[in-house]
Parts: C-alpha cells; sequence; structure tokens
C-alpha cells in the first residue's frame, strides 16, 4: 500500500511539475508568439525578420477556405502552438473580413459539398459571430481536428491558441470552441489552452464577449493591440435598440411615449424615431452590402459554400483581455507616421518594439 502511494505521489508531482503553462500576461510569451505568427510571409524573408526560438515548425496546412493556412509549432517540451494566418493579398483573404454579417454563436454552416461545420462557441443565446470568420474557421477545423485530437489522445497536455490580425480573429473563434468542446465534454478537463492574440478586430457581438471572457477571466487569453494600429477598430459596428439585453427601457418606450398628452406625445416620438430609424437603417443596409452581396460573391470562391441565414445585427464589440500598447516619442522617432502606409502600425517590427518595453 505505501509502495503504491508513493508511485502515486511521484506520478502527480512529475506531471504537475511539468506544467509549462501558466495563467497571467508573460510578455515574453507573446513576443515568441508574434514572431510565430510572422512565419507566413514568404520564407525568402525569413532571414529579414526576427524567428522564433522556442518553437519548431512541424506543419503547415494547405491553402483553405478563403485564402486561408493554419501552422502547428512544438517546443522540446512538447507544448503545441495552434498558429493562424492572418489577412493574405488575395482578394478573397480580404473578402473574408467583409464578409460582416452576423450569426449565431452555435449553429452550422455548409462549407462545401461535402463538409458541413456544426459549430458552438458561447452557451450564451444571444451571442453572435462575424460569419466570413466563422466560415473559415469551418474551413481550417476540417484539416485541423485529426492533428489536434492525435496529439492529446498521445498525451499531450498544454497548447497555445495565437494569430495576429484576421488570424487574431479566427484565434478568438477557435479558443471560444475549443473551450465549448471541453465544456461539453469532447476534450478532455486536463488539456489547458492559452491564446495570445495580436492585432485582433472584433469578432462579435457583446454577448459573446460576455462568455469569451467568463471561460478565460482567470488569464488564459490576451490580446496585445498597438493604440495606432486600425485592426482591431474593424469592422464597423453599429447598435440599435434591438441588440440591448431582454429587460430594457427601450422596449417599452413607444407605449411610455403615447401615455403623454398628446403635443409631447407629438415631440417626444418624433424625436425618438429620429433616433430609432436612422441607426435601424444603417444596420440593414450594413447587413445587405458587406453581408449578403459578399457572400454570394464568396460563394463563387469556395465551391459547395451556401451562405448562412444572417441575424439583423451589426453590433460587434471589443473582446477579452486588451494589452494596450501606447507609442511614446521614440516610437514616432523610430516610426515616422505616413499616412500612405496603412499597415504602418500594424506590423512585426512596431509591435515588438513597444511589447520589449512592457514590464516583466
Amino acid at each position: 500500500m505505501k509502495t503504491r502511494f508513493i508511485i502515486f505521489f511521484l506520478g502527480f508531482f512529475s506531471a504537475h511539475s511539468q506544467a509549462q503553462l501558466k495563467p497571467g500576461y508573460d510578455k515574453y510569451e507573446a513576443m515568441e508568439l508574434i514572431k510565430v505568427n510572422f512565419r507566413f510571409v514568404d520564407s525568402l524573408k525569413w532571414d529579414s525578420m526576427p524567428g522564433p526560438e522556442r518553437f519548431e515548425l512541424k506543419y503547415r496546412s494547405p491553402v483553405l477556405g478563403f485564402d486561408n493556412k493554419w501552422d502547428y509549432w512544438e517546443d522540446k517540451a512538447g507544448v503545441g502552438v495552434l498558429s493562424l494566418r492572418g489577412t493574405t493579398g488575395n482578394p478573397t483573404s480580404w473578402g473574408a473580413n467583409f464578409y460582416a454579417g452576423m450569426v449565431p454563436a452555435k449553429g452550422w454552416i455548409k462549407i462545401s459539398e461535402k463538409d458541413t461545420f456544426n459549430y458552438e462557441l458561447s452557451k450564451d443565446p444571444k451571442a453572435l459571430v462575424h460569419v466570413g470568420w466563422t466560415t473559415a474557421l469551418g474551413c481550417l477545423w476540417q484539416d485541423m481536428d485529426s492533428l489536434l485530437f492525435a496529439k492529446i489522445d498521445q498525451g499531450q497536455k498544454e497548447f497555445y491558441v495565437t494569430g495576429h490580425s484576421q488570424g487574431g480573429a479566427l484565434a478568438y473563434l477557435l479558443t471560444a470552441h475549443l473551450l465549448i468542446m471541453q465544456e461539453n465534454g469532447i476534450i478532455p478537463a486536463d488539456v489547458q489552452f492559452k491564446t495570445y492574440c495580436s492585432a485582433a478586430p472584433k469578432p462579435g457581438n457583446l454577448y459573446f464577449a460576455y462568455y469569451y471572457e467568463k471561460m478565460t477571466q482567470q488569464g488564459w487569453a490576451y490580446n496585445t493591440v498597438n493604440s495606432l494600429d486600425w485592426v482591431p477598430e474593424s469592422p464597423f459596428s453599429i447598435q440599435t435598440v434591438n441588440d440591448f439585453a431582454a429587460i430594457n427601457p427601450f422596449q417599452d418606450a413607444k407605449k411610455a411615449i403615447r401615455k403623454l398628452p398628446f403635443f409631447p406625445q407629438l415631440v417626444v416620438m418624433s424625436m425618438y424615431k429620429q433616433m430609432d430609424r436612422p441607426s435601424k437603417k444603417t444596420q440593414k443596409r450594413f447587413e445587405k452590402n458587406l453581408g449578403k452581396r459578399i457572400g454570394k460573391l464568396l460563394s463563387k470562391k469556395l465551391e459547395g459554400f451556401e451562405p448562412p441565414k444572417l441575424i439583423h445585427s451589426s453590433a460587434f464589440t471589443r473582446c477579452g483581455n486588451y494589452i494596450v500598447l501606447y507609442p511614446g516619442v521614440d516610437y514616432f522617432t523610430q516610426y515616422p507616421q505616413d499616412p500612405k502606409a496603412k499597415f504602418m502600425n500594424h506590423q512585426l517590427e512596431p509591435y515588438l518594439f513597444m511589447m520589449e518595453k512592457l514590464p516583466k
């Protein structure tokens, strides 16, 4: 009995002493992973930019979906990295960004004649997500799931999820997908994921953000953002009275206004309609152009893809723990601002320049 206890204790201690992932933002982890993200550039440029030191590339996917790719990296301790490529110069890749309709965070999307992506990214029934990036995730997941589960079956317990720009948006959604699968018992509870997005845009609505933050609020997910970078400000957000929680003072506004005396009622009702109608009309216009029209165009690029029905909302919001990089005088000396260089504050070097200055 004593021998069994010693063996159990040593095994337990050994397993836990090998844990590499710990909660909290670690700037060195974040810097290493943003270097991993930028290995998606042409390999001819690798020597001219800083590369990762801890991780080694083990697998690179073929081009999938809307010009998407993903990498699998690993360190000597067996910690894996699921890295998702950001936007490329391909118009189809940009199409995924501008395909900014919203769909429920639980549902299915037919991504090809043979493949349907069944997904659950939140337990909140009001949660909505970006349809273009959710479709892209579905295309990537068809290639990713077998490798990931093979690693888990082999006893691997720790994985980073990372992505820059569009890759960061995909990293948000992939993290949610994995954690919900864990909640549902599909992924073992002892598998640990830690997410480092950088320059990630807004992946969904407030209710998606709430549940994502609930799942990751103990220090397991971050988005590092340069305050001069325009990408995290996208996509366009439009909030209407329909985007509020079910119980709110706006749902009965018209009834309350009708209880006023006749002339005050006319004035107040006119004011209410002037504020309410423009936001709803703008939302419909965005849904029509950035949702339905772009969905039809992308269906011609992705054979068998059927654009899903959209929810009448465009209330995108920022999500998760933000690490904000504020530039000082030295930043502007190093990187003089040029209005013609639209992505100058979005690149690897400016991010690393400010991340290096973060406290340990």
